[in-house]
């Protein structure tokens, strides 16, 4: 399975009937492709919608109606625009129940970085470190390593998004839960061994005697 792919259909299991959730751009956007309309969900973006739906055909994009990274979207019944302040402050106050957002390192700590490569140009910081901070759960949808080097590190080099530890990892290669002993290593992507994650991975992992593989139904 193509390793986005994996990554967002095992995210979608931490999903919950009910649940106000927001997605952000780019890989963890297609969490939404397998999570079931009959579980109610509705998907917030911090621009002003909550409802989101999966892409319009083509031909049938509404330029008004877009996510937080400007990809257009459509709604499902019972969606609701609203300002940046009300948006804002479903975020900060505690109300969104979880967030998926994407990283570029994630630490033993469970310190997230998403936001900045220093000496980059960055068109803003978004809505990442309010979503980190006040969301009931935070998930990382990201890759283990990218050109060769691994994004989950005894300590982040780039900028934190914020002093919160996240609730859960994901990646292409394994399920991490930080806790305050270390990163736990809960799952592994199909045919993918312990080895192997060790391998690919800087920071250290708690490892339990049985790593089960990750189910993606």
């Amino acid at each position: 399975m193509e390793a986005k792919k994996l990554i967002a259909k095992r995210v979608a299991q931490e999903i919950k009937p009910g649940m106000l959730v927001n997605l952000g751009i780019g890989l963890p956007s297609m969490v939404a492709t397998f999570v079931s309309p009959s579980l109610g969900v509705f998907f917030q973006a911090e621009n002003g919608v909550i409802g989101l739906a999966a892409r319009p055909p083509e031909g049938m994009e509404d330029p008004h109606l877009t996510d937080a990274g400007g990809g257009f979207v459509s709604a499902v019944p019972g969606a609701a625009s609203i300002d940046s302040a009300m948006s804002f402050g479903l975020i900060r106050g505690g109300h969104l129940d979880m967030t998926v957002l994407g990283g570029l390192q994630v630490d033993e700590l469970g310190h997230l970085a998403n936001w900045k490569v220093p000496g980059k140009m960055v068109p803003g910081m978004g809505g990442a470190m309010d979503l980190v901070t006040g969301a009931a759960k935070v998930v990382v949808a990201m890759q283990h390593a990218a050109k060769g080097e691994s994004k989950i590190l005894s300590r982040c080099t780039l900028p934190l998004t914020s002093a919160r530890r996240v609730d859960l990892i994901v990646t292409d290669l394994a399920v991490l839960k930080p806790t305050d002993e270390g990163l736990v290593l809960q799952e592994r992507a199909p045919g993918v061994s312990v080895d192997d994650v060790l391998a690919a991975t800087q920071a250290k992992l708690i490892v339990p005697a049985d790593v089960p593989e990750m189910q993606l139904v």
